[in-house]
């Protein structure tokens, strides 16, 4: 599978952004999806992930109320809507997909090239 995500860029603090991680190769539907990013200098950090029929979600504690995964698998796209967004949201964002819905950055076997997010105060 080849992902592919974007859709990041400049944004003020308490704006709104939506990244979208398309794929080729493979069906996206038979994949569980994943959203990640990582910061200068810090480990890559969860940030929620998408069933494989899109009917469960799960996100970490820092984005979530904030932060929607969403997917289309008609259009082999997963989306991620970001609002009310914060300084420390500021990263490389990265999809990736595994067969398991999980938060471990170690079960999901492709990912995507990842997007630049800025946030500005």
């Amino acid at each position: 599978v080849q992902l592919q995500a974007f859709g990041g860029g400049l944004v003020q603090a308490g704006g709104s952004l939506r990244l979208s991680c398309a794929a080729s190769g493979r069906t996206l539907g038979n994949y569980a999806m994943g959203w990640f990013r990582q910061a200068p200098g810090k480990e890559r950090e969860f940030v929620g992930v998408i069933s494989r029929g899109g009917g469960a979600t799960y996100y970490g504690d820092s984005v979530k109320g904030r932060f929607t995964i969403s997917r289309d698998n008609a259009k082999n796209t997963v989306y991620l809507q970001m609002s009310s967004l914060k300084p420390e949201d500021t990263a490389v964002y990265y999809c990736a997909c595994g067969s398991v819905a999980t938060t471990s950055p170690n079960m999901y076997a492709f990912w995507g090239q990842g997007t630049q997010v800025t946030v500005s105060s």
